[in-house]
C-alpha cells in the first residue's frame, strides 16, 4: 500500500504550525447516555502524536495525521485538557465527554500514561460518561483492566470499518483483522465496558453496489456483539489515498439513497433500538458527514438536506416510517447505478459525477 505524503517537509510544517498546547477542537452536542437519557455532550479533539499505526502504514481514508504534532508531551497534553474544560466551564450542563485522540487513547506509545489517568479519573469522579477510541489490535488485557479500573463503564470505540479481512487489508489497510477484533470484544465485556463499533460506508475500490451488500451484512453480523454500530459513510479528507483517488476520477462519495437502503435491508434482521431505548439492544447511528456536499455523502443536490435529514432523525428514533415519502427523480439515476454494478464485472463501480456536465467529467481533475 502506497502511504499518503504526510511526511513531506511542507505537511511536517504545517502540522508543526499548530499550538500544542491547544486542542484541535471542542464543542457541545446533544446526546444520549447509555442508558437512554437526553444529554449534553462535551466533544473534545486533542493535538497527539498520532496513531500508532499510522507511523508505520496509515488507513487509506483517515486524514486525522493533519492535526497532529510528533513533539507533544504530556505538559502538552495536560494544557490542551485544561483548555477544553476552560473552554466547557468545566464540562458545564454536560453528561457526557468524548475525548479523541486521532488514535489509540490508552496507547502509552501515543499518549502519556500519567494523562491517560487524569482523564479517566476526572472525568469518571465528576460523574461524566466517557467515550475514547482504540484500535482493536491495542486492547490488550492487562491495559483494559487498568481502564476499566479507572473509569468503571466507560465506552469504548473501535474503528473496525469491516467485517471481512480481505477488505480490511487491501481497501482500508487496516492494521488488524477481525479475529482480533473478536478478542478485543471479549477482553471489553470482561472488563465491564461498553463496545462501539465503527463500519465505513464504501470503502475506497468498492462499487457502490458493493457497498450497500457488503454494509449490510457487516452490520448483521457485528449488532449481536455491539452495544452501539455508527456507520460513517466515506467523506474525503485531504492528504489521503482516498483523496488521491478522488482526484482522479477513480472514487466517488455514497449516495444519500445507499445508505437508505443499507438501512432498509438491515432494519428487520437487526432490529435496532432507539436512543430512548438504548439498553434494550443495539443502536445504529448513521450521520453522514459533509451530506450533500462533493466530498461527502450526496445525491443530486436538490433533495439531499431532505434525504440527510431523515438519515439523523432514524438514528434517534430507529424507526423506518422517517423514509416514507420521501422521493426525487435522482433516485431511478441510483438505481440503474446500483443495478449495473451488480451485473457488470467493474471492482470500481460504474458511479459518475453527479452534478457536472460531461465536458467537466472528461477534464483533468
Amino acid at each position: 500500500m502506497v502511504k499518503a505524503p504526510e511526511n513531506s517537509p511542507e505537511s511536517i510544517r504545517f502540522r508543526e504550525s499548530w499550538d500544542a498546547k491547544k486542542p484541535a477542537t471542542v464543542y457541545k452536542t446533544p446526546e444520549r447516555l447509555p442508558d437512554g437519557t437526553p444529554c449534553t455532550a462535551a466533544t473534545v479533539i486533542l493535538r497527539t502524536k498520532g496513531c500508532e499505526w499510522w507511523w508505520k502504514s496509515g488507513c487509506t481514508f483517515c486524514g486525522y495525521f493533519n492535526d497532529v504534532r510528533d513533539d507533544v508531551t504530556s505538559d502538552d497534553l495536560h494544557a490542551q485538557w485544561e483548555e477544553a474544560k476552560k473552554r466547557t466551564n468545566n464540562f458545564e450542563e454536560c453528561s457526557m465527554v468524548k475525548v479523541y485522540t486521532s488514535g489509540t487513547f490508552f496507547e502509552d506509545k501515543e499518549n502519556p500514561p500519567d494523562w491517560q489517568e487524569t482523564v479517566l479519573k476526572e472525568t469518571y469522579e465528576n460523574g461524566l460518561h466517557l467515550v475514547i477510541e482504540a484500535q482493536a489490535h491495542l486492547c490488550k488485557e492487562e491495559k483494559i483492566r487498568w481502564v476499566a479500573e479507572r473509569h468503571p463503564g466507560c465506552t469504548v470505540a473501535i474503528g473496525l470499518e469491516a467485517y471481512d479481512d480481505a477488505v480490511l487489508r487491501f481497501n482500508c489497510n487496516k492494521g488488524f483483522n477481525t479475529k482480533q477484533w473478536h478478542q478485543a470484544v471479549d477482553i471489553l465485556r470482561e472488563n465491564g465496558l461498553r463496545v462501539k463499533s465503527y463500519l465505513l460506508f464504501k470503502p475506497p475500490f468498492m462499487s457502490e453496489g458493493d457497498a450497500v451488500e457488503q454494509t449490510s451484512s457487516w452490520i448483521r453480523a457485528v449488532a449481536p456483539l455491539s452495544d452501539e454500530i455508527s456507520i460513517n459513510p466515506m467523506n474525503i479528507q485531504k492528504k489521503t489515498i482516498v483523496d488521491r483517488i478522488h482526484r482522479a476520477r477513480q472514487y466517488r462519495p455514497p449516495w444519500l439513497w445507499s445508505l437508505v437502503e443499507m438501512i432498509k435491508n438491515v432494519h428487520e434482521d437487526v432490529r435496532p433500538v432507539s436512543a430512548e431505548n438504548a439498553t434494550d439492544g443495539c443502536r445504529i447511528i448513521v450521520h453522514p458527514t459533509a451530506a450533500g456536499m462533493i466530498r461527502g455523502s450526496h445525491n443530486c443536490g436538490e433533495c439531499d438536506q431532505e434525504v440527510a435529514a431523515a438519515i439523523e432523525r432514524y438514528s434517534v428514533s430507529a424507526d423506518i416510517r422517517e423514509f416514507d415519502g420521501i422521493d426525487c427523480y435522482c433516485k431511478e439515476i441510483w438505481e440503474n447505478e446500483i443495478r449495473l454494478d451488480r451485473s457488470l464485472p467493474l471492482p470500481l463501480g460504474i458511479g459518475r459525477d453527479r452534478r457536472v456536465s460531461m465536458d467537466k467529467v472528461l477534464r483533468a481533475p
